[in-house]
């Protein structure tokens, strides 16, 4: 097995160049097909662990998704992050802020939604969009939102400190050729024309500009504590082997175990096997 994380790492303090990154690249691997029995032992490695962290209570997870349009951040919920109890997991997806979201500080939309002792949680975008927009579109003076880099850090900082929660943050790292392809395919299928929005084209005019942005925030926030991987997304299977790798790879380095009973099981046991007896004498009964 390939060691994902320490090849995609944005290492702390690292200046980051995206197009020295290939969003192409595909691996060791030629095709899904070469690549599907890794997937499937991840996703089923990451089932077990999920188990354990939900059944031990003690740490919290936390996959943060970013990337321009048609990246692939609902493909990796839908295929990678499937094999992940629903109870024991939460999807936050973060849209334009609300009116009411803009009259508290940026971060206050976001910290309802991280994980508690047990959980994993997915964002679906995050509180990183209140770095980016803002600087592209230039909503707000430059000063603010440079600010918001040693804010996110020290969050990000809390969560690890206070709650025991792992981060990981991935950007799926697309070409701008693989991009449009996409928009092609959206127009192209009537299954997924729900999908297209007149602002896929109007962002795409700034694909320049959020690169440069990228490319700063994934220089000054990756940590120690919350790393940033930067994910080849033009191939989808390629993308959900590299981040499934990353996430089970991670969650293995907590060393979890299933807690033993709390109970006293031999006394368990035998009131086990009192109603078992209790119920085959009533079917005895109900026969009779």
């Amino acid at each position: 097995m390939a060691n994902y994380e320490k090849k995609l790492i944005v290492e702390p303090g690292t200046k980051v160049t995206l197009k020295d990154f290939d969003p192409g690249s595909h691996g060791g691997h030629e095709s899904h097909k070469a690549a599907l029995l890794d997937i499937q032992k991840s996703l089923e490695k990451m089932d077990r662990l999920q188990y354990a962290m939900y059944a031990q209570n003690r740490h919290s997870f936390l996959i943060v998704l970013q990337g321009l349009d048609t990246a692939g951040k609902d493909g990796v919920i839908r295929h990678v992050l499937t094999g992940i109890n629903p109870q024991g997991c939460k999807v936050t997806r973060f849209n334009q802020p609300t009116a009411q979201e803009l009259a508290h500080d940026f971060l206050w939309r976001v910290h309802p939604h991280v994980p508690g002792k047990g959980e994993v949680a997915i964002f679906n975008r995050s509180h990183y969009e209140d770095l980016l927009v803002p600087r592209v579109h230039k909503l707000v003076p430059k000063k603010r939102w440079a600010e918001r880099y040693d804010l996110i850090n020290d969050f990000e900082r809390l969560l690890v400190e206070e709650n025991d929660t792992t981060i990981l943050k991935f950007f799926l790292h697309l070409s701008k050729e693989e991009q449009l392809l996409r928009f092609k395919q959206r127009l192209d299928d009537p299954a997924r024309n729900w999908k297209i929005s007149e602002a896929d084209y109007t962002e795409r005019r700034y694909w320049d500009e959020y690169t440069k942005a990228y490319e700063e925030l994934l220089h000054k926030t990756s940590t120690k504590h919350a790393p940033w991987f930067i994910i080849p997304s033009d191939h989808k299977w390629f993308r959900d082997l590299t981040i499934s790798e990353i996430i089970t790879g991670t969650l293995e380095g907590l060393d979890m175990r299933v807690p033993p009973a709390t109970v006293d099981l031999t006394e368990i046991r035998r009131k086990y096997h009192e109603a078992s007896a209790e119920e085959k004498a009533s079917k005895r009964k109900s026969a009779a």
